[in-house]
């Protein structure tokens, strides 16, 4: 114990740096190809806009900034992705800044966010849900900063992230949802002024392209995310067996999370205090967003799919941590410590042979062989027709063959097969 209290920003540190180092190393050197995720936002970045036919454009932005600084340099991507998570960690630390006088407990509200998987196992492919994390924990952040200091400076960066996330995935409306039920209780029992509303300038700013992208091309990315639920299968059954099976994935998800927990503690212990202000926002934070998305399945009958929830644990070790400090057993470190490193290094092992044995994943694909074989192709029978300017198929194969090629032409999304193109989109069909 005496040693966590003397180095807990150097063990914080080792933590967030092995994190990144490890799950950025590990996936370089086991995978062969990017995952269909991260083509699929390379394959939008080539041709970015103010959104796609699944998605809004935040996932596609960000790799098309490390595309220009690094190229076709499949680490990269596996380095984004964590950066995405490192960011997380370190804005849950600084958060929990403001609800403890020590940083112990800051220290833990982070590393047990090593026990749900969410965190670990599934961060090497970037795709929109890890997108989502960094902003859904920057909003947290601010929130709380303006509900703190009321300061107009916080609620425009609320605005801000809470818009950026948006741009990342629509599945932020529930975090927008939580805030908003929050920030209205707040109002009414005077606990908050009406300054709070100024976040909502910065974020109608930078939604406002995309809503005008999304009225242009027929509301396509709100139609597919009601498809990816299954909404189109009716039937009474679906709206208690999906919520059901939500529910139990949930506790399923959350065991290596709660093991740790039960490590940690005395006893499993809840204190509940509805006056105490920081008590009332870590419950909304964490629990509301939830309950929403659980109300969803329920009324509309819908599946949730399992990686939906990735970020909406990022503040579970916060909560467990303040409403469980009064039974924390200091003298159980060394068990937590055993536990904490035994789920560190089993996830990426996992990882690890799961990738080297398993060889027909996506991961496993050729896509810079199928690159070089489209490229001669091309250049064998378009001689006349100059630089491959623009490749039309679907993000995957398509996807695979611009980012792989030195020209990076430009993706357009086709159903049909694999055309490559001139700048003047003569095409030929790629077999």
């Amino acid at each position: 114990m005496a040693f966590y209290k003397k180095n807990i920003n150097n063990i914080f540190f080792i933590f967030i740096t092995s994190h990144l180092l490890i799950w950025t190393l590990i996936p370089t050197f086991t995978n062969h190809n990017l995952p269909l995720d991260t083509i699929e936002a390379l394959a939008w970045g080539s041709n970015l806009d103010w959104g796609f036919n699944k998605h809004p454009p935040m996932s596609a932005f960000l790799p098309e900034i490390f595309y220009q600084i690094f190229g076709p340099q499949d680490w990269a991507y596996y380095l984004l992705s964590q950066i995405c998570i490192v960011v997380s960690f370190l804005v849950v630390f600084k958060l929990a800044e403001d609800f403890f006088d020590n940083k112990i407990y800051c220290l833990l509200s982070v590393l047990l966010l090593e026990g749900i998987y969410f965190y670990n196992f599934t961060t090497p492919e970037f795709n929109v849900n890890v997108c989502l994390i960094p902003f859904w924990s920057l909003s947290l952040f601010y929130l709380w900063k303006g509900i703190k200091n009321n300061k107009i400076l916080d609620w425009l960066l609320l605005g801000l992230f809470a818009g950026l996330g948006f741009l990342s995935k629509y599945l932020f409306v529930y975090l927008g949802l939580a805030i908003d039920v929050l920030l209205i209780y707040m109002i009414y029992t005077k606990r908050l002024n009406l300054k709070c509303l100024v976040s909502f300038a910065p974020f109608i700013i930078i939604l406002l392209p995309h809503i005008i992208w999304l009225t242009d091309n027929d509301y396509v990315t709100i139609t597919y995310g009601l498809l990816r639920t299954g909404s189109e299968e009716a039937s009474i059954l679906n709206h208690i067996k999906h919520p059901t099976i939500f529910l139990a994935k949930q506790v399923g998800i959350l065991l290596p999370f709660l093991l740790m927990i039960f490590v940690l503690v005395k006893k499993f212990k809840i204190n509940i205090n509805l006056n105490d202000e920081k008590l009332l926002f870590l419950l909304s934070i964490n629990l509301i967003p939830i309950f929403f998305i659980f109300l969803t399945s329920f009324t509309m009958g819908v599946k949730i799919r399992t990686m939906w929830m990735t970020p909406f644990y990022i503040g579970f070790g916060l909560l467990f941590v303040y409403i469980l400090k009064s039974e924390i057993n200091f003298e159980k470190m060394r068990a937590f410590t055993s536990v904490f490193l035994a789920l560190f290094l089993l996830s990426p092992i996992l990882y690890s042979y799961i990738s080297i044995t398993q060889t027909d994943k996506r991961t496993d694909f050729g896509g810079k062989k199928l690159a070089e074989q489209a490229k001669l192709f091309y250049e064998t029978k378009g001689k006349d027709l100059g630089k491959i300017e623009y490749i039309k198929g679907n993000e995957w194969i398509a996807g695979n063959i611009s980012y792989h090629l030195p020209e990076r032409p430009k993706w357009i999304y086709s159903l049909n097969e694999v055309q490559l193109c001139n700048k003047d989109m003569k095409c030929l069909t790629y077999k």
